[in-house]
């Protein structure tokens, strides 16, 4: 035995002999947290879903959160009271999920949880409020949030990212990153939105970047898992999504790397990008084999919201544009068309994770704005809403992907809003019409409003009664610190 180790003995055994001479046995307890705070999603008129990750800690440590395991009892009050209590596992990331139902359309519901290792010994968790839908029924005002490219690396200014890469792949150079002192509360727009209090929040995509840097990239499970570790365990998101429920889709930085399809013999494969989507963002229930990412909300008389899935079901972007090729698979598509002929909602609000009008970068193959893309595929789509008079009937696309907000016009009258990127970090000047590096050469696309200088930011939409049977449509465009950079109405 060496002399440290035989020192290290001796005081176990005093330790040993102290505690029994007082009959004193000493508990070694470890505390649960809920680093990542809240998150309530896909609410309808009548049912939310809340979720909750049981962490070992509440801040990172070696850039990660780890989980722990436990359980989490979830008591919803309001007009009525519910109780639901699931477990926290590894399998799914530490992270329990309830589906309340039954609940009345738009009732204030609060929702306290109770968090800890066992369920005989638990300790208070996070509360998060949320309104349910006011459903077709009621022409109560809406105002919501849509939200893209939250980039956490380029935010806090990873020095992994490779300068002349990123201006080799996103013609354009790498911005600074947020230089705030307030910079590890996270994105300063999150704070702007939770001020402005809306209904709720729209994501359309690239929440993480698994490929951001991309050396080293996001490849394994718990590589991805850290990704959403990271960026969730951020102050703001925890103060806004106890405050305001939410809506996610995916993009291609978020399902497996930049402009990706589900070709390639490479990680993370399209089986583990959907798992982890499904895993970390309240889609559905945890376990639901079922569950669908495309999907539409009836928000109130007046508004109703279509959600589509653009990675899942696409074919490969390689492939010769044509009648074949598509991003949404021949079910979501007939899907799509029937919902939109259904509709008698005033606005008709379509929230596609990426661009179909722009224009966009020439360059790119991936988007229904792109040549050699899936203009075959959107043009189709183009010609059913003309057909069946839906374009004259409040219908609207807003879109994520795009580092740069816009309002586009094409010479159908289609319209297009592109919320742009959340934070300066990764924002970046857009495409003009007339740009002969563009989609649009010609100029044949009207822009009302093109975002100059760049700026990160969020949009924020508004719809209004305005009679018994009409409303008004009032869409804002935000920079990243709430200020107004430009608004149109539609009556």
């Amino acid at each position: 035995m060496t002399p440290i180790h035989k020192t290290l003995f001796q005081i176990s055994l005093l330790s040993i002999f102290f505690f029994s001479a007082c009959n004193f046995t000493p508990k070694y307890e470890i505390s649960t947290f809920a680093g990542q705070g809240i998150l309530v999603g896909e609410v309808t008129a009548n049912s939310a879903l809340v979720q909750l990750r049981l962490t070992s800690s509440e801040q990172l440590m070696n850039q990660d959160l780890l989980g722990a395991a436990g359980f989490v009892e979830f008591i919803l009050q309001g007009e009525q009271k519910q109780t639901l209590t699931a477990a926290a596992s590894p399998e799914h990331d530490f992270i329990a999920r309830v589906a309340f139902k039954n609940l009345k359309p738009g009732t204030l519901y609060q929702c306290k949880t109770r968090i800890g290792m066992d369920k005989s010994q638990l300790s208070d968790g996070p509360t998060a409020t949320f309104k349910t839908l006011p459903g077709a029924e009621s022409d109560q005002a809406v105002r919501f949030v849509v939200v893209t490219g939250m980039n956490y690396a380029k935010f806090h200014g990873d020095q992994r990212i490779d300068q002349a890469e990123h201006l080799l792949e996103n013609n354009t150079k790498l911005p600074a990153p947020y230089a705030g002192d307030d910079k590890e509360l996270g994105y300063p727009a999150l704070a702007a939105i939770l001020k402005a209090q809306p209904d709720f929040f729209v994501a359309t995509g690239d929440n993480v970047y698994y490929d951001t840097p991309n050396n080293p990239a996001a490849h394994s499970i718990t590589e991805l898992r850290q990704k959403w570790h990271e960026q969730f365990v951020q102050a703001r998101f925890k103060d806004l999504f106890a405050a305001v429920p939410t809506y996610w889709m995916v993009d291609d930085h978020d399902y497996r790397t930049d402009d990706c399809d589900n070709s390639g013999d490479y990680e993370p494969s399209p089986a583990l990008g959907k798992r982890i989507m499904l895993e970390q963002l309240p889609y559905a229930k945890m376990d639901d084999a079922d569950a669908l990412t495309y999907r539409t909300h009836r928000i109130s008389r007046d508004l109703q919201i279509w959600l589509p899935e653009g990675r899942i079901h696409r074919s490969p972007n390689a492939m010769p544009d044509g009648p074949e090729k598509t991003i949404w698979g021949a079910k979501q598509k007939a899907w799509i068309k029937k919902t939109l002929s259904k509709s008698d909602a005033k606005y008709k609000l379509f929230i596609s994770p990426t661009p179909m009008l722009g224009p966009d970068d020439l360059r790119k193959k991936d988007n229904h704005t792109n040549f050699g893309g899936f203009r075959n595929e959107r043009d189709d789509f183009f010609a059913f809403l003309k057909d069946s008079g839906i374009d004259k009937k409040g219908f609207f696309i807003i879109c994520g992907d795009r580092h740069w907000q816009y309002h586009s016009v094409d010479s159908s009258g289609l319209e297009e809003f592109s919320c742009g990127a959340l934070i300066d970090a990764n924002s970046r000047l857009g495409r003009k019409p007339g740009d002969p590096k563009s989609t649009d050469a010609k100029g044949l696309i009207k822009q009302p409003y093109y975002q100059t200088p760049r700026s990160g930011g969020y949009l924020m939409v508004e719809v209004k009664p305005t009679g018994k049977t009409n409303a008004k449509l009032k869409v804002t465009w935000h920079d990243e610190h709430g200020e107004i950079l430009h608004t149109t109405e539609k009556n």
